[in-house]
């Protein structure tokens, strides 16, 4: 039994893992250095969802590590709608999505999942197509946001985290299973804290 529980464990895994506690922590935070800490993370997550039959999964990594250079670029350099000028009065603040911008990434969002079911289902061996379309449809928005600095993001992750938990188990990837528990915590606190930011 030793030996089996230690066979679960993948060290490509484990160091996902770790940093991808330590983006989350920085985005919390705001702090930038988050972005290059998701490519790395992901790049390894890709390797352990593809081996796993995850595609949708795996394949959202690679969308991860692209959409990374451009939030980080975002958050280095990014302005407000309402200005053309990087200005520190105008440079990129937390905020939230209007009621159109909500509509819009909805429609968005649910016109991709099924296309990515439809793909995995047709295109790859993955066993938990609907699931996986889902995840990679709401993270995309997810990662979106996120780039944007809005509050709705961690509500979007909420989903994701909590649907990946019962992925990442049926697949016995029990290390992954209880970062994404970890994940959904830590959104609820991401949530409470860009309020408290934006209050100010």
């Amino acid at each position: 039994n030793f030996r089996a529980d230690r066979k679960m464990i993948d060290p490509v895994e484990l160091a996902g893992f770790v940093l991808s506690l330590a983006m989350v922590y920085c985005n919390i935070k705001e702090i930038h250095w988050g972005w290059p800490l998701a490519i790395a993370s992901s790049a390894l997550y890709g390797v352990v969802f593809w081996n796993s039959q995850l595609y949708g999964e795996a394949s959202l990594q690679v969308m991860f590590i692209l959409a990374a250079g451009w939030g980080w670029q975002q958050w280095l350099r990014g302005t407000q709608a309402s200005s053309t000028e990087p200005t520190p009065s105008h440079q990129l603040r937390i905020s939230t999505l209007s009621s159109l911008e909500r509509k819009q990434v909805a429609i968005v969002t649910l016109l991709l999942w099924p296309v990515l079911v439809y793909f995995l289902d047709n295109h790859t061996d993955s066993d938990v197509a609907l699931w996986d379309g889902l995840v990679t449809a709401l993270s995309l928005l997810g990662q979106y946001l996120l780039a944007k600095k809005k509050i709705e993001n961690w509500w979007v992750w909420l989903i994701v985290n909590c649907i990946t938990v019962g992925l990442m188990a049926l697949k016995s990837l029990w290390l992954t299973a209880g970062l994404y528990v970890i994940f959904a915590i830590l959104s609820y606190v991401g949530v409470n804290a860009w309020r408290k930011q934006h209050a100010q």
